[in-house]
């Protein structure tokens, strides 16, 4: 007799091949437009499946796991963070929680000094000159920016991704310091050419751009705060590829209105697509729509951790990317 197959509901469009994978495999229930699925929505699919693929668009929260019933065991998750899912609370009902870690570290890292590169260099100013037509030739004065090699680049968070953006860092030249909850082996730091500052504070006085690579947790909640934002040189930036709750958006662009913090990099936001209406009308601010893994490989990569982590759960073992509340 055959075996039934999994339930599997997906939240949001997927890459046509993950898509038509999941179909061969499971029961898939796809979604027909790209938009997030209402509340309503989600509780309905996690009654009704045995897997659910959100994205961090998806807030699961303890809430809708309670109410989601005895069906739903997995939640695979696409994508690498899971803050947007009550991990605890999944655990407790039984119901396992999987991500996609790693697919993603070389394009947010490169994405990082993408916006490096354009805050220190002032591309955005460029390309508005160039697009509005009044550029006029060249001066020898006009748009000057600065050299990055030589600049200390503070990195808070030194995880895969840190430690990326660290060794990228490093090719132009740039001196790397970071500050992380735990240090890094000596073999690690020497290979990454990387001084280690054990407290947060010093590191954000002393560095020229700080690079914000850190998970969002209860602990680094606004870990980047008004008073540590104002511990920043006036001709230093800041870089934000991670996640928008740990800086303190409103204390950062007053700072930067004030000229306080010279620039800015961002490709999250504290409140998601809520994005503070001042902070659009600086030029010294660069703000992407959080596609720093926005590649087809990486996309295809993730789909392809999710149906590991669901065949191999089907299988009856435990999905290889399985996460637990210790590991937050």
């Amino acid at each position: 007799m055959a075996k039934e197959r999994l339930s599997v509901v997906v939240t949001r469009r997927l890459p046509e091949a993950v898509e038509a994978r999941l179909s061969e495999l499971f029961d898939t229930t796809l979604r027909e437009d790209d938009t997030p699925m209402t509340r309503e929505e989600l509780s309905k699919a996690m009654k009704t499946a045995d897997v659910l693929v959100p994205t961090i668009t998806d807030q699961i929260d303890a809430s809708l796991i309670t109410q989601a019933g005895d069906r739903l065991k997995l939640i695979a998750n696409y994508g690498a963070g899971v803050d947007n899912i009550d991990v605890a609370t999944a655990r407790q009902r039984g119901v396992l929680v999987s991500n996609t870690p790693g697919v993603l570290t070389d394009d947010t890292a490169d994405m990082t000094m993408g916006l490096i590169l354009a805050v220190t260099r002032r591309m955005p100013e460029g390309l508005a000159a160039m697009q509005s037509g009044t550029w006029q030739g060249w001066a020898p004065t006009a748009f000057l920016g600065g050299r990055i090699a030589g600049r200390r680049l503070g990195i808070l968070g030194m995880g895969r991704i840190g430690q990326a953006v660290a060794r990228r860092a490093a090719a132009f030249g740039m001196q790397v310091h970071y500050h992380n909850r735990r240090r890094l082996r000596a073999e690690i730091e020497e290979t990454l050419q990387a001084t280690y500052w054990d407290s947060l504070d010093q590191m954000v006085a002393r560095v020229d751009v700080l690079c914000i690579n850190c998970p969002s947790t209860p602990s680094t909640f606004h870990l980047m705060n008004a008073r540590r934002l104002k511990l920043m040189k006036k001709d230093a930036v800041l870089v934000n590829t991670s996640r928008g709750e740990v800086v303190d958006e409103n204390a950062m662009t007053r700072m930067l209105r004030a000229g306080d913090i010279a620039g800015a990099g961002l490709d999250v936001y504290e409140n998601g697509t809520d994005i503070n209406p001042r902070l659009r009308e600086l030029p010294n601010v660069v703000l992407l729509p959080h596609m720093g893994s926005a590649t087809l490989e990486s996309r295809l990569e993730m789909g392809e951790k999710v149906i590991i982590n669901i065949k191999t759960f089907d299988d009856g073992h435990r999905p290889p990317d399985q996460v637990v509340p210790s590991m937050l």
